[in-house]
Order: C-alpha cells, then structure tokens, then sequence
C-alpha cells in the first residue's frame, strides 16, 4: 500500500489571521500622511516652530485622550486621531511662548468630550482649540501662514499622497469640493478687489491648506452624512472664508470652519429629528 500525504486544510479563522498578518492599519494611514507634510514642510521651509514646542502639543493630546477616553468611557482608547490633532496643533499655532501649544491640545481634545449634542462632537478638535487661542489670546498666539514658495515638487508630493489617501477613505469629493470652490472665489476675490490672481491662490500653496484640505473638512466625525450635502456644506465654508477676507479677517479658512461646519451638523440632527415621528407614525 502507498502512503498518501495529504496538507492540512486551511479554515476561515487561519485565513483571516494570515490577511490579519500583513493588513495595515487604514487608521494609522493618516497619521504617517500628516507627519510626512510636517516633515517636509520643516525640512524645506521650517515650519515648525520648534521640535520641542510640537513634541509638547503631541504630547498633551495623548494624554487628554488617555485620561478622557478611561473616564468617559472606561477604556484606553486608540491614540491616532489624538496624534493628528496634536501634530497639527504643533505645526499651525505660532507662539515664543510653550504653554499655548499644550493648551490648545487639551482644548482640542476636550472639545470632543464636553461639546457634544445627541452624541457628536459639532467641531473638528484642532480647528475648535485654534480658533479659541486665536480669539481669546491673539497677541500670544498666531497661525502659520508660510506658503511652499517657488519650489513645486513639496506641493505636487503631498497633493499627490493626500488625495490617493482621502480617496481610498471616500472623502476625496469634500476635499475636490473645496479646491475647485476655492479657485473659483480667488478669481472673484481679484475682480472685486483687484488684486492680482496670483496673490489670492497663493494661500492654497501653504502647509496650512494641506492639513485644512485634507484632515479638518473630511472629518468623518464632524460632517454631515449626506455625500451631497457634504459638497453643499463644504462650498459654504469656501463661501465664508471668502467672505472674511474681504473684510480682512486674517484666519479667514480657520474661523470660516468653525462657524459653518457645527451649523451645518445642527441643522442635519434638526432635521433627523423632525423626521422621526413622521416615520413613526407611518
């Protein structure tokens, strides 16, 4: 008799912790994303105020989300949006001073607990601790507002990455939205003002744009459901933004956020609720 020698068969949990093996993390796509444009922008251009002003706003957002997340909810929670929020505060808040950018972060993380309605959280967490450190303490904290100069391959780098990573994450269309609204109201800008064209896009080529295009809009936690009304909200805040530089308000895309994407979130849970009961009654 001969021997057969069969190989044992492969089950469904074995395959799934094989793909479990090799599959990164789709959370921790935008955490390297924003690291290479603060990489870049420093190395280039140097953008950062300091390292260890940045390492300080990193720092006080992962503790806030580790203390919040265990009181609130009763468990460690995963760090990589708390990573970007403080990344982002480090690279966009300018100040001689260190305490502001650890501030901002505990702001920007506390926000996400404190100001909730229904559940949601109404602002995207840096934007909200920005814009707060901007109104209260302007003659301590500023914005950065460096753009990539005439060196166009930074630019075309992490446009080029942003938008594969924001489409793979089916946000691309918010980002597309903005842009193509943006273009469009410099060119109206100029008419009005008369400013050169060149003058009024140039703000779109700066690091500050990156992280506003690609990680403030599309945060899934504070836009809207609809895909449509996404698009309609994201034009609105272009809308105001433009509308605040005609009254030369400096942080025009900053504030422009922050006043239209909470009331953009109050409407759409207005308006859930008002449908509910009609549903109910059918």
């Amino acid at each position: 008799m001969s021997q057969s020698t069969s190989e044992p068969a492969i089950t469904p949990a074995v395959e799934v912790a094989k793909r479990k093996r090799f599959h990164f993390d789709n959370r921790y796509v935008a955490p390297l994303f924003i690291t290479c444009i603060l990489l870049v922008g420093h190395l280039s251009y140097g953008i950062l105020e300091s390292y260890e002003r940045t390492v300080l706003a990193i720092v006080a957002a992962l503790v806030t989300e580790l203390l919040l997340g265990r009181i609130f909810y009763g468990k460690w929670l995963n760090l990589a949006s708390a990573y970007i929020t403080g990344i982002s505060v480090g690279i966009l808040v300018r100040s001689p001073a260190f305490w502001p950018y650890a501030l901002c972060s505990v702001i920007s993380i506390m926000s996400k607990y404190v100001l909730r309605v229904k559940g949601r959280h109404l602002w995207n967490p840096s934007n909200f601790g920005i814009c707060v450190l901007l109104f209260l303490v302007p003659e301590t904290v500023a914005s950065l507002s460096i753009q990539w100069g005439n060196y166009i391959w930074p630019l075309l780098v992490i446009w080029i990455l942003g938008s594969i990573i924001i489409w793979r994450a089916r946000r691309f269309h918010i980002s597309a939205t903005y842009v193509v609204s943006f273009f469009a109201l410099a060119f109206l800008r100029s008419y009005i003002t008369g400013h050169p064209w060149q003058s009024e896009i140039a703000p779109i080529t700066g690091p500050m744009y990156q992280l506003f295009v690609f990680f403030m809009i599309t945060d899934p936690k504070t836009t809207v459901k609809s895909k449509k009304w996404q698009c309609v909200v994201v034009f609105c805040v272009a809308l105001a933004e433009m509308l605040l530089r005609l009254n030369q308000v400096v942080y025009a895309p900053l504030y422009a956020l922050f006043l239209v994407g909470p009331t953009a979130m109050l409407i759409e849970m207005w308006l859930e609720s008002r449908r509910k009961p009609a549903v109910g009654n059918a």
